[in-house]
């Protein structure tokens, strides 16, 4: 044998003998004995291990007995939600969505896109019609309704309205009867009561939520009705699912939450459902008619300030403030005037603004209604035929524009086009006007203000309408710098005031 080899050998052996002394201090650490450090083959803990003897509880903490009212309770709950869940659908929709493009040469075009969307219906009729929200359905071309039992039919839109933000479908499922729910009296509900809140959040299907009815009559626009505030859990999903009372009756639709982070939205313990008499009633109107029918006067109102409260002689924060009257409509030949106040409404009083819109959407058309008036420091007495809202846009059109030539003047100048908002945007916390387009070269395009952004305030004073926007705008504008604040996404920042615009009657002097 080399002298080489031998070495290598001898290092081998040195290194086996101290791996071997290292392995064993370390078992002989972990606490084995001296003749278990050699034992392969089982895996830690197997060795050793002594079956562990327990004894479980046989009793619940509570006696059956003792809890009857809860047990009962337990029981009925899930009764109750046995019997409802049938009539409860989960909705799937396909449309395309328009968006504008610009290309590297400044050129506009429009592109098309498929989107998809859930959420959720019930059942109101054993021929399958469903009531669900205008907003699930919008622009959809394909829908199709998801049973309790997992069937899956197409459906189709008989009537929309957009703002009540009802939609009525019907499931095209020949001989079948489909289980029906019955609308209840929403009048009748009462702040605390339990509800029970049934829908498809997230898409992940049935699903049933418990609450109260937090608040009644919360407004949120002056083209919708008041709505039921409830705790009970809603998601993005449950869009058009019922809010159901302890007798399994339909007593709301639930159509949005209200969360302070309009970007990322999640449920913070505050839901709103249409009330059921609102939605019984458009119901009846859509298969009756194919659409809703909604009052209308012809009149425009402000909230109360201390200039129209001074102007008016009225010092109450009840009754409405009439600002203008559009011309040959029923308030017009009623003889209703610009600083009038609506004192009561078909023998009813007048709380605010948006208490006499929601009586005016609320009368049967072509019903004569009795106004008491305060005018010039006296009370009149003044009566109405209230027409249909459908008529009264042709009656609209007909007229010509009332915003004088320096008023279009001014608005091209500052650049702004803006829209009101819509229910589920005041519902998910929006508030002001929505901006839509922002002309080119105007002063707005200047302050970088976008379409999309909302118009929260001119002058510190909040607005809420586009009429309201652009008369306070127009009137602003051309005697001062005026000041706007803007909300785009989570930020609200003030942009650099509008400066005058002249009048031409200014420049003509001049």
């Amino acid at each position: 044998m080399n002298e080489g080899f031998r070495r290598f050998v001898v290092l081998l052996g040195v290194f086996v003998l101290a791996f071997l002394a290292v392995f064993a201090f370390r078992r002989v650490q972990d606490g084995e004995g001296l003749f278990d450090i050699f034992k392969f083959g089982k895996k830690d803990g197997q060795e050793n291990f002594v079956p562990e003897s327990y004894t479980l509880s046989t009793e619940p903490a509570l006696d059956p007995g003792d809890v009857k009212i809860l047990a009962r309770l337990d029981e009925e709950y899930a009764r109750l939600t046995e019997a409802v869940v049938p009539s409860v659908v989960s909705l799937h929709t396909e449309g395309m969505k328009r968006r504008l493009m610009r290309d590297w040469f400044g050129r506009v075009f429009e592109d098309r896109y498929p989107v998809k969307g859930i959420g959720s219906g019930v059942i109101v009729s054993k021929e399958g019609h469903v009531v669900t929200n205008q907003h699930v359905t919008d622009g959809k071309t394909e829908i199709r309704v998801t049973m309790h039992d997992g069937k899956s039919y197409p459906a189709v839109v008989i009537g929309e309205d957009r703002a009540l933000d009802i939609a009525v479908i019907r499931i095209k499922a020949k001989g079948r009867e489909f289980p029906s729910l019955k609308f209840g009296d929403s009048d009748r509900v009462r702040q605390g009561q339990q509800t029970f809140a049934i829908g498809n959040p997230f898409g992940l299907g049935e699903t049933v939520t418990r609450g109260i009815i937090s608040a009644k009559e919360r407004t949120l626009s002056d083209k919708q009705r008041d709505l039921f505030q409830t705790d009970a859990a809603i998601n993005p999903g449950n869009s058009g699912g019922p809010l159901i009372n302890i007798f399994g009756e339909i007593i709301g639709i639930n159509v949005a939450i209200y969360s302070p982070d309009t970007v990322n939205q999640g449920f913070v313990g505050i839901g709103f459902s249409i009330p059921s008499n609102d939605v019984w009633e458009v119901f009846e109107q859509i298969l009756s008619v194919g659409r809703a029918t909604r009052g209308w006067l012809g009149v425009q109102s402000y909230d109360w300030e201390p200039w129209s409260q001074k102007e008016t002689g009225w010092q109450e924060e009840k009754g409405a403030f009439i600002v203008d009257v559009v011309p040959k409509s029923p308030a017009f030949h009623a003889g209703l005037k610009p600083f009038d106040v609506i004192m009561s409404y078909d023998g009813m009083e007048v709380e605010s603004r948006l208490h006499f819109f929601s009586l005016i959407q609320r009368t049967k058309i072509g019903k004569e209604v009795t106004m008491e008036v305060w005018r010039k420091r006296k009370k009149i007495k003044l009566s109405a035929t209230v027409i249909d809202a459908e008529e009264s846009e042709a009656l609209v059109r007909q007229e010509p524009a009332t915003r004088s030539a320096t008023d279009e003047r001014i608005i091209q100048n500052i650049g702004l086009k803006v829209q009101e908002l819509t229910l589920l945007q005041r519902t998910r916390g929006g508030r002001g006007v929505l901006v839509t387009a922002v002309f080119p070269g105007s002063q707005a395009q200047q302050r970088n203000i976008r379409p999309g952004d909302l118009i929260l305030r001119i002058n510190n004073v909040s607005i809420g309408q586009p009429v309201d926007f652009y008369t306070r705008l127009v009137a602003s504008a051309a005697v001062q710098e005026t000041a706007v604040v803007v909300q785009r996404g989570r930020g609200t920042y003030r942009v650099r005031p509008f400066e005058r615009v002249s009048r031409m009657d200014d420049e003509e002097e001049r």
